[in-house]
């Protein structure tokens, strides 16, 4: 067994310091040390992007990334959205357009949408389709996340 490596993140704003194995996944330190808990472990391998989180303002598969590849990193995980008690405009938006089910792609969707919005912040619906289909969802069917994310599109474009 490999000694235990200190990790050091921002995530969500506020400073985090932990020790573990170096081999263990952002996913895991996020969701067992820090008890984050709404970042998903889906696949494990990166294709259904349940466990997508920003690492430096970048959308990233926290499923096939070491917490220690993370160190000193500035994290957003789908608790970091709400602020003061109000919904971010795109969990708004998905309540309004009913864009989710389940739930249990909601954080990754979230989390990719909200990356794809700060590069293209005024995409056309194929765009929003072709973005979004890099996580997995069995439930919707994709037609109200899409509404969700197009409605969101402007009113963050506003906040840019």
């Amino acid at each position: 067994m490999a000694e235990p490596v200190t990790v050091r993140l921002t995530v969500n704003g506020v400073g985090h310091e932990g020790r573990c194995e170096p081999r263990k996944l952002l996913v895991d330190f996020l969701r067992e040390d820090l008890a984050l808990t709404g970042t998903h472990v889906g696949c494990e391998h990166g294709i259904c992007g349940a466990c997508t989180v920003l690492i430096d303002g970048v959308a990233a598969r926290s499923c096939i990334m070491l917490a220690v590849q993370a160190d000193g990193a500035e994290i957003v995980t789908i608790e970091g959205l709400m602020q003061d008690g109000a919904l971010h405009p795109l969990q708004a938006a998905f309540r309004e357009h009913h864009g989710l089910q389940c739930g249990f792609c909601t954080p990754g969707m979230l989390m990719t949408a909200l990356d794809f919005l700060r590069v293209n912040p005024t995409p056309t619906e194929p765009e929003i389709r072709e973005a979004l289909s890099a996580v997995l969802c069995r439930c919707t069917g994709y037609h109200g996340i899409v509404k969700a994310v197009a409605a969101a599109a402007p009113v963050l474009a506003k906040r840019a």
